[in-house]
């Protein structure tokens, strides 16, 4: 196999990897969105609702895919790096949720720190899902 098809079957690879994660990370993002709604009785969705859902986690997760794959190519041991970066990230952007103010209304503003924090919570599992994903042989056979 030629260096051009490996970077090819690498770049497709990583990038699809990274749609699925997406759309895996949509669909409990989703699931996660009622069950909150539904158990806190949090209603604003000016912000968080299902269409930002939608299309942001799989825009995101595009970016991702292509993140994943610069990681792999081009650093060594880039599966732990993609990992380390993602998991840092992940962290702070859990830490910045401490200082979102969203409603002056303290309940409203703790429901909505909660419906933030879990979908980066989800988001960060599912990014840490994508290198297991694309080394898994059955995965590439049979998703990608």
């Amino acid at each position: 196999m030629s260096q051009e098809q490996s970077m090819g079957g690498d770049f497709s690879g990583a990038l699809l990897t990274g749609v699925f994660a997406g759309f895996a990370g949509t669909i409990i993002c989703l699931v996660f969105n009622i069950i909150y709604r539904d158990d806190t009785g949090f209603l604003p969705s000016a912000i968080i609702n299902v269409s930002s859902l939608i299309f942001a986690v799989n825009i995101l997760f595009v970016f991702i895919g292509l993140a994943y794959f610069l990681c792999v190519r081009y650093l060594p041991k880039g599966d732990i790096a993609f990992e380390v970066i993602f998991l840092l990230l992940t962290l702070v952007c859990l830490l910045g949720t401490s200082g979102v103010h969203r409603s002056d209304d303290a309940v409203v503003n703790h429901q909505f720190k909660g419906l933030l924090m879990g979908v980066i919570i989800i988001l960060g599992i599912c990014c840490a899902a994508m290198p297991v994903m694309f080394r898994n042989k059955r995965f590439r056979e049979h998703v990608i």
